[in-house]
């Protein structure tokens, strides 16, 4: 890479607050520790006595158990940032972690922002605006309609110009909340009233577009990075098709589906994406992968994912210790040639749920839990620790 290191560029930080819990919370510590960073935990009521805690070097209370009250804070947390002395913020996955005002506000309280700017944020957030920005870039997107007019007849007549099936997004939503399959024209007016509603209570936007929907497809996403050089590179793809409820369940890299020039192909359009939007840090790009071997854009989410691990597997970088090089003003170590890839990993969640009862997710009490010593295991849980029901394990939300 042909970049150029200036002094101007560099904003060195020594001490990192957390602004998640859990066991991502964890996940940066390990890192950040080893790398010399001091650490600053934040705490809701229900999280006093967590691991995250303990572990910190630092912890600062922030609120009340609920989210809204405390994770949700951007207030709390720069204040938090402030009584304990850091100077800089890594959102970890969820909460804030994709919330372009609280990377706004980071930056203007003079705290390093360990992910993209808060004009990155905000550009690839909006499901329409992105998938704009990504056809500009030419990136192949799934044929759809993302207008300004949301009245019933011209969403109705888009979806029958599109074809069913047709899925309905909440423009600014993810995780599922806001979606529906459509498989006939009779079916979409109750299903764009739900779509609406759902999204309104998630996200507080209405507002929807439609996608043809792809046939069995699989869910491809591409890990990319980048820096303030103007440098870019991806690191391989994970398959992400094994989903329940529109949650991923099983990760794995490489992906099955995915030959060599393939991923060369799908690797070259994520960091063409990247690029044009002049993107800092971690960040993913999700397709959605036909059996033909198309595939088509879906989103952009800016930030570390929960399936890292399974990239860092097959790769042997860690892509914390990226992050934090990237938002200290480094150019990145690697080229696209450096990045080799070797082996195969999978990833499986374990979520606290009641088999009994439709697989709902439960709160409580762990009773006992051992780690496995042959596997990476990446959790926030001990014998006895309480599993609170305030926190939704979607990783938009917290882990």
């Amino acid at each position: 890479m042909n970049s150029v290191m200036s002094d101007a560029k560099l904003t060195p930080f020594r001490k990192i607050l957390i602004a998640n819990r859990g066991e991502i919370a964890l996940r940066v510590m390990r890192t950040a520790k080893r790398l010399g960073y001091e650490t600053v935990a934040v705490y809701s009521t229900a999280d006093v006595d967590a691991r995250h805690v303990r572990e910190a070097d630092q912890a600062v209370r922030i609120g009340e158990s609920q989210p809204s009250q405390s994770y949700l804070r951007i207030d709390a947390i720069i204040e938090a940032a402030k009584v304990s002395g850091a100077d800089a913020v890594h959102p970890g996955y969820g909460f804030l972690a994709e919330n372009a005002e609280f990377a706004k506000a980071c930056r203007a309280a003079g705290l390093v922002f360990i992910g993209p700017s808060p004009e990155a944020i905000h550009a690839m957030g909006n499901k329409a605006g992105a998938k704009d920005i990504m056809q500009k870039a030419g990136v192949p997107c799934v044929p759809g309609y993302q207008g300004e007019d949301q009245s019933d007849a011209a969403m109705l007549g888009a979806a029958k110009s599109i074809g069913f099936p047709v899925m309905i997004k909440a423009v600014a939503g993810g995780g599922g909340r806001g979606m529906r399959l459509v498989v006939d024209e009779a079916a979409f007016p109750d299903a764009l009233r739900a779509a609406r509603s759902e999204a309104q209570n998630a996200f507080g936007d209405p507002n929807v577009i439609l996608e043809r929907a792809i046939v069995q497809p699989r869910h491809i996403e591409i890990q990319v990075f980048g820096d303030r050089y103007g440098n870019a590179i991806h690191l391989g793809e994970r398959d992400c098709s094994v989903q329940r409820r529109h949650q991923k369940l099983i990760e794995e890299a490489p992906s099955p589906a995915v030959t060599p020039e393939l991923r060369a192909r799908m690797g070259a359009t994520a960091v063409a994406a990247v690029k044009a939007i002049n993107y800092e840090g971690a960040g993913t790009l999700e397709f959605l992968l036909d059996a033909s071997g198309n595939y088509y854009f879906m989103e952009m989410n800016t930030r570390l994912q929960v399936e890292h691990p399974v990239t860092e597997a097959i790769t042997g970088l860690d892509l914390v210790e990226l992050q934090l090089r990237v938002a200290a003003g480094e150019p990145l170590p690697l080229t696209q040639d450096d990045v080799k890839f070797s082996g195969h990993a999978i990833e499986v969640r374990l979520c606290a749920e009641d088999a009994a009862h439709g697989f709902m997710p439960q709160s409580g009490r762990m009773l006992r839990w051992e780690r496995p010593q042959s596997l990476r295991v990446e959790d926030a849980l001990e014998s006895g620790s309480e599993i609170p029901p305030f926190y939704d394990s979607d990783d938009r939300q917290d882990h």
